[in-house]
């Protein structure tokens, strides 16, 4: 924080050639001399200054004054250093500047902040040489006016030094908040975060360690979130090609939540029921992949609230193939075009809730023609339609074929 390090450059071919720069320089040496002993006061005098000037230093004075004093007077006895010794220490000064540059990047202060500090340093003990020169050698002072473009362009030097490390440690700390965001993201994701680490991830996340989530599962799509609903806290992350939402719900419920996805998200999208609390986000994430690969191929949304006897297949494959086999095998075994007429036709009944009018409709033919083609379904799978029993048997089949390769 503080003052801007005075360390004399290499003197110029103008100062350094002639008897003028060569004074000057003894000039400025001389003055320095006396200040060693008054840093002390000098430390206040900034620390006043800085009170009185930057707010972000009165809060930062108000809650730790030793430390401010403390890192004050440490830079100030470095830019004294510089004064008396230029060539042995110039890196101590430049390294006390990056490292205030860093430390206050890490405390939040703003740039701006700490590069006015720097100036006002510069400034007081550019003051404090003049007021030495002009009390005990006031012939001299004239001398002052050859270096004082040197002594401000070391300020300016030393300014950039702080940005540079400034900038370099909030690149460093940003770095590493969205990587813990990552990482607790992934976690709570994966239900493997502790319960002991769910209010430092609701902190960081943003997220009500309490209420209602649910999660959504987008592939497919332009690599981006979709758009949700105005006020909908979610936060997303990044897997594979996929990207996985938890969203915080709120008053919204996982319909209105699905609705919007149909709206914005390209490619496919399972959406889970909604559980309570982030500690339950990583069952919704499974239950999400479970609506994910319900989701047709050719793209949409899923709610798996909607598609419970499609996830029940879906989260036993080997037990989907059986069904399978055992209920439409005798379908499968026709001709590929025969099997895909009297497949589609009996999904067609079931899904217009068994009104064979609407499901003639639906395939662009004659009423009987869905009836002669249903009872041919019951004579080859040995079910029959009226039974309620072989109904779910038969629901069940035709969503493990559709899923399953």
């Amino acid at each position: 924080m503080p003052a801007a390090h005075l360390v004399r450059p290499r003197p110029r071919t103008r100062s350094a050639a002639g008897p003028v720069g060569s004074d000057a320089v003894a000039v400025l040496r001389r003055a320095a001399l006396p200040l060693s002993g008054q840093l002390a006061s000098l430390t206040e005098r900034l620390t006043a200054d800085l009170y009185a000037q930057e707010p972000a230093y009165r809060a930062a004075i108000e809650a730790d004054p030793a430390d401010v004093r403390a890192e004050i007077r440490r830079s100030l006895r470095h830019s004294v250093d510089s004064l008396l010794d230029p060539v042995r220490s110039r890196a101590a000064a430049r390294a006390c500047s990056a490292r205030i540059g860093a430390e206050r990047a890490a405390r939040g202060l703003p740039l701006d902040a700490v590069l006015h500090a720097f100036r006002l340093g510069g400034a007081l003990v550019w003051q404090a040489l003049v007021d030495e020169v002009t009390l005990h050698h006031p012939e001299d002072a004239h001398l002052l006016v050859h270096l004082a473009a040197d002594v401000w362009n070391f300020v300016d030097e030393h300014c950039t030094c702080v940005a540079d490390a400034y900038r370099e440690a909030e690149r460093e700390l940003t770095w590493r908040r969205e990587n813990r965001r990552r990482l607790m993201t992934a976690a709570l994701l994966d239900g493997a975060i502790r319960i002991a680490d769910l209010p430092e991830a609701a902190a960081v996340l943003g997220l009500p360690e309490r209420g209602r989530y649910a999660v959504v599962l987008v592939a497919g799509g332009r690599g981006t979130p979709p758009a949700l609903p105005g006020g909908v806290r979610a936060v997303w992350h990044k897997s594979g090609d996929a990207e996985l939402g938890i969203v915080a719900l709120g008053d919204l419920d996982p319909d209105g939540l699905a609705a919007a996805l149909r709206e914005s998200a390209t490619g496919r999208a399972g959406v889970s029921p909604a559980v309570d609390g982030l500690a339950a986000v990583g069952t919704a994430r499974r239950l999400a992949e479970t609506a994910l690969r319900i989701c047709p191929a050719a793209g949409g949304t899923v709610l798996l609230d909607d598609e419970l006897p499609a996830a029940l297949v879906a989260g036993a494959p080997a037990l989907g193939r059986m069904l399978v086999a055992r209920v439409l095998g005798p379908l499968l075994v026709l001709p590929p075009a025969d099997a895909t007429v009297l497949l589609d036709t009996l999904r067609a009944w079931l899904d217009c809730g068994g009104s064979a009018q609407r499901a003639a409709t639906r395939l662009y033919c004659h009423r009987n023609t869905v009836l002669n083609r249903l009872r041919r379904c019951e004579q080859l799978t040995g079910r029959s339609l009226t039974s309620p029993t072989d109904l779910v048997e038969l629901g069940l089949a035709l969503s493990a074929h559709r899923q399953l390769p």
